[in-house]
């Protein structure tokens, strides 16, 4: 029997995260400017980005084994609402007077402990709506929302800042949760993600996640790989705002930001429309190369112009990888443990950013000040150096055999929809 298509209400639920990426956007955008001209330091700019990303990193294999306990769409409405809360707590404090760093730490920590509950359950939800063969392209248009944060809010956020402060793009976001909520909520209505029939230990669960990426090798080398990848890419992530704050304004910055992301939304829409139907490792390890050699050029010079051309490649070539990543993970995993299996990938895949967040910062001081240059300079010479190391783990990428053979559960996956699906 086929499985009939739900693509419009994952349409809707879509625009409720494309929504939300936007308000968060805003305010990552907002507090990496406030932070950076309060302190003047690579490292303190970091440290919040730091707290905003480890909560996830932490919590995301519990998160993930929620998502397959309890209802995955609750799940996402419970993370996306109550993450407000750290941002009212950061605007209560700028409103009685300047935010300190560690309110500011303390207010993104508590938010981002609530939204690690949010990405395990909505990429779930997304497999149980959709047929195998509508996966490519839902992974083009979940690319293309998360890509929102870069294209559409630094623009916004630029803009807001020459007419306001930090407290409006705050306000903004915590308003953008309503939103979101309520589009959930429609979907949860059409029950259409899976109920456990019979419930496991939390022991039990993390066992069976574990089994689910360790059962074909070729899914740990892509976890690995990635994790060291993510330390990498997690340089340009959070060294961009520095670099070039150290020589133009917050609305420039806003307007960089945008136009290399832009190069995200231009691919992101061609995979939506076309999806990848095959040689994904090769396309893997392409895309990631051309992102390393994007990330040299970016650092190469105080030229918007330069800057924003060779962004604008690493951006495009960003949702390729992705969605080859996305893909071949997802259609060589069970449906009914792909909660747990994308609790433990997150957690494992992305170990990488910790250390970036943790260290290029410093060592962009540590850089500016030995050779007495700017901050900026600093922080490109970190992007730099990251993004030939990246280069050269994308094309090891193809010497793994193992990772080659998980094409060929995309290919039968999407035999088996041809056939019709005959999941419950």
């Amino acid at each position: 029997m086929e499985q009939r298509s739900n693509y419009r209400k994952f349409l809707l639920l879509w625009g409720g995260e494309f929504i939300s990426s936007i308000g968060g956007g805003l305010t990552s955008f907002g507090l990496s400017v406030y932070v950076f001209q309060k302190t003047g330091s690579a490292a303190a700019t970091a440290l919040v980005a730091l707290l905003a990303f480890l909560p996830v990193l932490l919590l995301s294999p519990l998160a993930g084994v929620l998502a397959d306990r309890y209802d995955r769409t609750l799940m996402m409405m419970l993370g996306d609402g109550m993450s407000g809360l750290g941002l009212v707590y950061i605007l209560i404090c700028m409103l009685t007077g300047d935010a300190q760093l560690y309110q500011i730490c303390i207010g993104v920590f508590v938010s981002t402990v609530f939204s690690s509950l949010l990405e395990p359950s909505y990429r779930a939800t997304v497999t149980d709506m959709l047929t195998k063969n509508e996966y490519s392209k839902a992974s083009g248009m979940i690319s293309l929302a998360g890509s929102a944060r870069y294209l559409i809010s630094p623009l916004l956020a630029g803009i807001l800042l020459g007419i306001s402060d930090v407290k409006l793009l705050l306000i903004i976001d915590i308003c953008t949760f309503v939103l979101t909520v309520i589009c959930t909520a429609v979907v949860r209505k059409s029950r259409l993600t899976r109920k456990v029939a019979e419930k496991e230990s939390f022991g039990e669960s993390f066992k069976t996640g574990w089994k689910a990426i360790t059962e074909k090798k070729g899914i740990m080398i892509l976890i690995v790989i990635s994790s060291v990848i993510t330390c990498f890419m997690g340089a340009i992530q959070i060294l961009v705002e520095p670099m070039i704050l150290d020589f133009e304004s917050s609305k420039v910055l806003g307007i960089a930001e945008t136009l290399c992301a832009s190069g995200m939304l231009v691919s992101s829409i061609i995979i939506g429309c076309a999806g990848i139907r095959k040689n994904f490792t090769k396309v893997l390890s392409f895309s990631l190369a051309m992102c390393g050699l994007a990330m040299v050029g970016f650092g190469l010079m105080e030229n918007m112009i330069v800057i924003c051309s060779f962004g604008f490649l690493f951006f495009f070539m960003l949702p390729f990888a992705n969605n080859c990543l996305d893909y071949m993970t997802r259609t060589n995993i069970e449906a009914d443990k792909q909660g747990r299996a994308w609790g433990l990938i997150s957690f494992l895949s992305q170990i990488g950013y910790v250390v970036a967040y943790g260290g290029a910062g410093v060592i962009a001081d540590k850089i500016a000040e030995v050779r007495n240059i700017g901050v900026g300079r600093g922080a490109a010479a970190v992007i730099m150096v990251s993004g030939l190391m990246l280069a050269v783990m994308a094309i090891s990428i193809l010497k793994f055999r193992s990772v080659r053979e998980l094409e060929r559960g995309t290919v039968n996956a999407e035999a088996s929809d041809n056939k019709g699906d005959l999941r419950p």
